[in-house]
């Protein structure tokens, strides 16, 4: 992270697995993807906004590798410190990817709750695809659109929420097939109710 740039979560990393409401909603998201996506442990995939490791934690039993990528160094450190704890082999990467990019091929790219903080969303789905292996698989889950009201502090957020045919358009702009998007969960929150959904679909060339 370089050194103009906030991390949001600096103060909220430590105790951020310690919300209910948080870790049930990442739990559905990952049971959703795993309904709709064949993981094997021949597989390595990247966390998109890993922060402290929900998402990973849920999924890691499934692949052999995990990739997890995250800005802020203050929720990489809680994942740092849960490392023993998850059930693959687990890479760390501090990076924004909205500003630079990997050289490794993933088989699947999963997110959990992070693409409202892209401020262009179409050229991160554009780095997916190119981050892929052919026949490689996306999950991304986010926020349906919302009032603003979700987010009760300033996260570094872009986006209240988004229209489900406008992010499954952006997906299919970016080369992604096979498109689907479904609702994975939904959050109870003091200031209302919240849905979240689950896009998947595929890198397929041939």
């Amino acid at each position: 992270m370089n050194a103009e740039q906030k991390d949001f979560f600096a103060e909220k990393a430590g105790e951020y697995d310690g919300k209910k409401s948080r870790t049930e909603n990442v739990d559905n998201i990952a049971q959703s993807i795993l309904n709709e996506i064949s993981f094997s442990k021949e597989m390595h995939i990247m966390d998109f906004g890993a922060g402290t490791g929900l998402l990973t934690s849920n999924i890691a039993p499934h692949v052999g590798k995990i990739t997890a990528v995250d800005v802020s160094k203050a929720m990489i450190e809680v994942l740092q410190s849960k490392k023993h704890l998850i059930d693959c082999e687990l890479q760390i990467v501090e990076l924004d990817l909205t500003k630079e990019t990997l050289s490794t091929k993933f088989d699947a790219i999963i997110s959990s709750m992070t693409i409202h903080h892209i401020k262009d969303v179409q050229d991160i789905f554009n780095k997916f695809y190119t981050l892929l292996d052919d026949n490689g698989s996306i999950a991304i889950a986010d926020l349906d659109k919302e009032d603003g009201s979700f987010h009760t502090e300033d996260t570094g957020v872009f986006h209240f929420g988004f229209d489900r045919n406008e992010f499954l358009k952006i997906a299919e702009n970016a080369g992604f097939k096979d498109l689907k998007i479904q609702t994975a969960s939904n959050i109870n929150k003091e200031t209302g109710d919240y849905s979240v959904f689950l896009l998947t679909g595929k890198k397929i060339t041939t």
